[in-house]
């Protein structure tokens, strides 16, 4: 019967209310737990007060490209396999070369007989040089921010479908999406069908000046600044710090790696991130006004009760938080956690809902809004967002707990264009988050070999790493495969060794490191078939023990910037799965280790010096 439940959701046995149309904000590297939607009074009064805001919305990846790609397509980046921003992993001509162009949400509902129009940042390495090799696919019209200039807030680079790249020259980047913003919807609304937009202001990314070299083709340097507010919001927000919780810069280190060697920042680093936090949200004012003048369009030509709003970021942000300079890509709440608000027919106004969604989740929710019928390669669910849905999704028993991040890159990414003074900046690795109704976890596993679990109820700010916490970083002893057998840890009122629950978030990230469709957002029923286990807690059920010992670790044998399969270790497969095999697989039984290069030559890894984690 629950299992009837939740597909009838699916499949639409309550369908949203036919919308005639979908506007979509992506913002860039806005945050959702620095409280950046605080200072933005008119997204509160037109959006917040007017919408729904889903609290607990999750990117699976920290960064830019991976993350768009994966809002894009519906599907993970493990599965569109564009996960770095530049080549040989991501940009533009790697998802050209993937075929994505021909498999992406425009293209999708340019079939269904939707109108798409697209204003501002698509995706990385998206240039001067390649926009047309070949055009985005599935667009009625666009205007596409370019690099090197996408991320210049006073001379962008924009280009109209079927027009060649204009240089703007001391026009400010926000303002300028916005009038073209506003005039597609005055062409949309001609027309005789539903439309699709969407607004990609680069705010509050950081001002970034990419120099190429002479003949054009390579890149040269990035000289990154903090953002620029428009002239009208210059000096605000003279008072305002970043909040200074307890993982701000603080005396302690925290995290694994890399992240455990950085040293705390200097006054001169706080000042300056202060500083930078302020820029943030002098920027995000151009967008507050964007928002004001769309909804006032939508209102002008009568179409505002017959439209979705969504508005979002790709991905989150942290600054000063565990001794990180300004910046992303880690699996942290402040960068994956961001910013989802819904506004639209019979949607509760006013509401705050704390279901677990992610941006995987975005394209069939399009979909389903749209009254477009949903592919089963998506590996999202439709986000419940009328009063019925959500009621309906919450009543039938498999709520989503289950968010799972990922990520491939050789430093996380910083704002602050000073160095940092690591042993190794290699920044990949798989985790998941799990957030039920009274608890909450997030595991993570390095490609080094290194563990993180957090209890995110007793620990929100993830300081205390439970998986590992005297041991944890490759510049003194090799981590532990497991944690102690002697240590418990509570889900809820019941404690459980914390080695049995290590276990079981292994192996979930076992068969979502490759999951494809509904096995990614119900990956209990792939894992543990015919058992009734629908969540954490029935999956910690003493009987199953013996089984989640045995199923094969999560690890790499080489560390790289992209995702590479082979080098990934085992891939889950039928007889894995609960009561279809015999699984006796103990893990890697690690000696020492150590960081060590290796050179790969023409071997296509994604560069020729890679990191590798090896015994001795």
């Amino acid at each position: 019967m629950l299992r009837q439940l939740f597909y009838s959701y699916l499949v639409g046995t309550a369908l949203l209310a036919k919308a005639s149309n979908v506007v979509f904000i992506l913002t860039d590297d806005q945050d959702a737990q620095l409280n950046s939607l605080k200072y933005m009074p008119k997204v509160q009064e037109l959006l917040l007060a007017k919408g729904t805001h889903y609290r607990k919305h999750y990117c699976t990846v920290a960064w830019c490209c991976p993350s768009r790609v994966n809002i894009l397509t519906g599907k993970s980046a493990h599965n569109t396999n564009v996960t770095n921003v530049v080549a040989p992993y991501g940009g533009y001509d790697v998802f050209v070369n993937n075929s994505l162009n021909e498999n992406w949400v425009p293209l999708w509902l340019q079939e269904a007989g939707i109108n798409n129009y697209y204003v501002g940042k698509l995706m990385n390495s998206h240039t001067i040089k390649n926009f047309d090799k070949p055009e985005p696919s599935g667009f009625t019209d666009f205007d596409f921010l370019l690099e090197p200039n996408t991320y210049s807030y006073l001379n962008p680079i924009f280009q109209r479908k079927g027009h060649l790249p204009f240089p703007h020259r001391n026009e400010y980047n926000t303002d300028l999406l916005s009038e073209k913003g506003l005039r597609f919807i005055d062409d949309a609304v001609k027309e005789d069908k539903p439309f699709f937009l969407t607004l990609a202001p680069i705010a509050p990314h950081s001002d970034v000046r990419i120099e190429l070299t002479p003949n054009g083709t390579e890149l040269a340097n990035v000289i990154r600044s903090a953002p620029s507010p428009a002239a009208r919001h210059e000096g605000m927000f003279q008072d305002e710090i970043v909040p200074r919780g307890d993982s701000f810069n603080p005396s302690s280190p925290s995290g694994v790696d890399w992240v455990y060697e950085l040293p705390q920042l200097s006054a001169e680093n706080v000042t300056y991130n202060d500083y930078y936090f302020r820029q943030r949200l002098g920027s995000l004012q151009a967008i507050d006004d964007m928002v004001e003048a769309v909804v006032n369009k939508l209102a002008e030509h009568n179409v505002l009760e017959d439209t979705y709003i969504f508005y979002s970021a790709d991905n989150g942000y942290h600054i000063g938080q565990h001794r990180l300079e300004p910046g992303k890509c880690g699996g942290w709440e402040e960068d994956i956690n961001v910013p989802l608000i819904v506004r639209g027919p019979n949607v509760p106004e006013g509401e705050v809902v704390d279901l677990v969604t992610s941006h995987t989740d975005l394209a069939p929710t399009f979909f389903k809004a749209l009254g477009v019928p949903l592919r089963d390669d998506f590996d999202g669910m439709p986000v419940p967002v009328t009063a019925e849905q959500i009621d309906e999704y919450r009543s039938g028993g498999k709520q989503k707990e289950i968010t799972q991040v990922e990520m491939w890159s050789d430093a996380v990414d910083s704002d602050y264009n000073e160095p940092v003074d690591v042993t190794s900046t290699i920044n990949t690795y798989k985790s998941v988050r799990i957030l039920g109704t009274d608890y909450g976890f997030y595991y993570s596993v390095w490609c080094t070999g290194s563990h993180e679990l957090y209890d995110m109820t007793a620990d929100p700010l993830q300081m205390t790493n439970l998986y590992n916490p005297s041991t944890t970083y490759p510049g003194d002893t090799p981590p532990p495969v497991i944690p102690s057998n002697s240590s418990t840890i509570a889900l809820g009122n019941t404690s459980y060794p914390t080695l049995s629950l290590v276990h079981r978030l292994d192996a979930l990230l076992f068969v979502l490191k490759t999951c494809k469709g509904k096995t990614c957002y119900l990956p209990w029923e792939t894992l543990m078939p015919n058992t009734g286990v629908n969540s954490l807690r029935d999956a910690m059920d003493t009987k199953y023990d013996d089984y989640f010992a045995g199923l094969p670790r999560v690890e790499w044998d080489v560390c790289d910037i992209g995702q590479v399969l082979e080098v990934e270790g085992e891939i889950f497969g039928p007889d894995d799965a609960y009561g279809n095999g015999t699984v006796t697989y103990p893990g890697r039984k690690r000696g020492p280790t150590k960081m060590v290069k290796r050179d790969f030559g023409d071997k296509p890894l994604g560069g020729t010096s890679l990191w590798a984690r090896v015994g001795d």
